[in-house]
């Protein structure tokens, strides 16, 4: 490692540690003082992982591995009835959904809307894409809508519809990291996020906009690149060592997946809105924002805005400001690898390391929402049973509660941690082994990841200062 990147890791760990145990100190962790271990050997440990993990790469991995992996090992094909079944529920469900947040209930915590969105769809299909592979694309409700559609017109048509237009390669995925940052809007932002008739009312508004890219540009295409959604958990899907491949389904090395990412437009935007948005969810919990917020709200509402109009505002402008931030971390250590060899402009190199960020996205979803998704996933319990919130027990567990205590406070602190840890190192694993293919020799393909170890570090302090920030 070259002195001044080292300085710079080293200095930058030490700033962010600092920073963390001063934060922790004078908030306090709610639930968390008793903890065996002080919680500055958490984040100098982590520090130490990293590096460790670096050194270890460079001297015991000095061939790509992952890049050159086998097809993988075929597990079981499924019915081929199994393909319109699957839409179907998806459908049923979507209109669920949409239902009961238009007939039932407004109070969000007795309606199933908003539960059934943000945290089983949101949250909760995270972690299922990671264990059992990308199972959305099968109840996908407007993808199966839309193969629907076409298979009907195609008969009333006689097999005579006009061809879909060539998506724009341009376009990318571009579409798909504006519909995850307009979720995100939506859910941190909007005032009224949580009322059943606005989850209802957005659920259709989104399905209408993928029904419209469908017709354009075709299903598959429009489902690879524009759906949030769809692209989301396509990603999430490639981490883990299940692979959908049509009515198939593979087994493969963990994290083989991601080096099959394509390095199209938007890829990179979509994993920073991620990260962002996430971090985002973190700190705009914390004393930090809190102090902020409303500074920021009297500005906006001294020149005109109303006050909810400037609170909207506020959140809105620190929402891209995070997101500003992580891609700019990203950046520089793309700048970085650029420096090392300049025949790989910086744009180019970002796009081909973007699946590193994948395990990070992750890891940030998990250190975020495990508890909350632990906590409040119980309620489906009740509210399956009476969706509209109306005094309905339909399966007979409407009088069912949430058990608090179902994981203990240091449990999901080590989690987060943890999750943290694993998906920084994992990314700097991806990044090492993607750079052994671009560059000419393991020494330039070193020399090039001290930057992605210097994001790497950065990325994991900021997201222990953001746990810490939640807990205060």
């Amino acid at each position: 490692m070259t002195r001044r990147t080292a300085g710079l890791t080293a200095a930058l760990a030490v700033a962010l540690t600092a920073a963390f145990p001063a934060l922790a100190s004078a908030h306090g962790f709610v639930g968390r003082q008793d903890l065996p271990i002080p919680r500055l050997l958490f984040v100098w440990a982590a520090f130490a992982v990293l590096v460790a993990s670096f050194v270890g790469l460079a001297v015991l991995w000095p061939k790509p591995r992952l890049e050159e992996q086998a097809e993988g090992r075929r597990l079981l094909t499924v019915p081929r009835a199994a393909v319109p079944v699957a839409g179907a529920i998806g459908i049923a469900l979507f209109v669920l959904v949409v239902y009961a947040g238009l007939a039932g209930t407004q109070t969000p915590t007795a309606n199933l809307a908003p539960t059934a969105v943000y945290v089983l769809f949101w949250v909760g299909l995270a972690f299922v894409s990671l264990l059992f592979g990308d199972v959305f694309r099968a109840f996908n409700p407007w993808r199966a809508t839309g193969r629907a559609v076409g298979w009907l017109g195609k008969r009333v048509a006689g097999g005579r519809l006009p061809a879909p237009l060539p998506y724009p390669a341009r376009l990318g995925r571009w579409p798909a990291a504006l519909g995850l940052l307009a979720f995100a809007w939506l859910e941190l932002v909007h005032s009224n996020a949580e009322d059943p008739s606005t989850v209802a009312v957005a659920a259709l508004l989104y399905a209408g906009a993928q029904l419209l890219g469908m017709s354009l540009y075709g299903v598959e295409a429009w489902s690879r690149n524009g759906d949030a959604f769809g692209v989301y958990y396509g990603l999430l899907g490639r981490i883990g060592v299940l692979d959908w491949r049509g009515r198939q389904l593979w087994a493969r090395p963990v994290l083989s997946g991601t080096t099959g990412v394509a390095a199209v437009p938007g890829t990179v935007a979509v994993l920073v809105v991620l990260i962002g948005t996430t971090s985002f969810d973190g700190f705009s919990q914390g004393p930090t924002w809190n102090d902020l917020a409303p500074d920021l709200q009297g500005v906006l509402q001294d020149v005109g805005f109303g006050q909810q109009s400037a609170l909207e505002l506020a959140f809105t402008l620190g929402l891209l400001a995070v997101v500003g931030l992580v891609a700019g971390l990203y950046r520089l250590g793309a700048r970085g690898m650029h420096s090392v060899d300049t025949r790989l402009a910086t744009g180019e190199l970002a796009r081909r390391f973007a699946h590193s960020l994948l395990p990070i996205a992750l890891a940030y979803v998990v250190a975020h929402y495990f508890s909350y998704l632990a906590v409040q996933g119980q309620a489906i319990g009740y509210l399956a049973s009476d969706p509209l919130g109306e005094g309905s027990d339909l399966l007979g567990t409407a009088n069912r509660t949430i058990d608090y205590g179902v994981v203990s406070a240091n449990t999901i602190w080590y989690v987060q941690v943890g999750a943290l840890v694993l998906g920084h190192v994992a990314g700097l694993v991806l990044a090492h082994d993607r750079a052994l293919t671009l560059y000419e020799n393991a020494r330039d393909a070193t020399r090039s990841q001290y930057w992605m170890l210097t994001v790497m570090v950065a990325f994991t302090c900021l997201g222990l200062w953001l746990l810490s920030a939640e807990a205060a």
